[in-house]
């Protein structure tokens, strides 16, 4: 069960956001299936639970990709966009 909730997630992020955040994301997944683990009385694996939480890492590392670029950058991106909304 595990083995299938991990493969379907790395298969989306690979699919969504390539294979470097799929590697990535992999590393999280594996932390925090570790780290669920060694919670005091956690007796079984709640896979979803792992997914979830991994899933917020990668949301966290693209949101802060986002904010890296410079303001413009940003302003080079939506020039023109004033001329297509009339």
């Amino acid at each position: 069960m595990a083995e299938r909730e991990f493969w379907a997630f790395i298969s989306a992020v690979k699919e969504l956001h390539g294979p470097e955040q799929a590697q990535l994301s992999a590393v999280d997944w594996l932390d925090e299936l570790e780290s669920m683990d060694s919670k005091p009385g956690s007796t079984s694996r709640h896979w979803r639970s792992v997914t979830i939480a991994a899933s917020a890492r990668l949301a966290n590392r693209l949101d802060g990709r986002s904010h890296d670029r410079s303001f413009d950058e940003g302003v080079v991106s939506y020039e023109g966009i004033a001329d297509t909304i009339v």
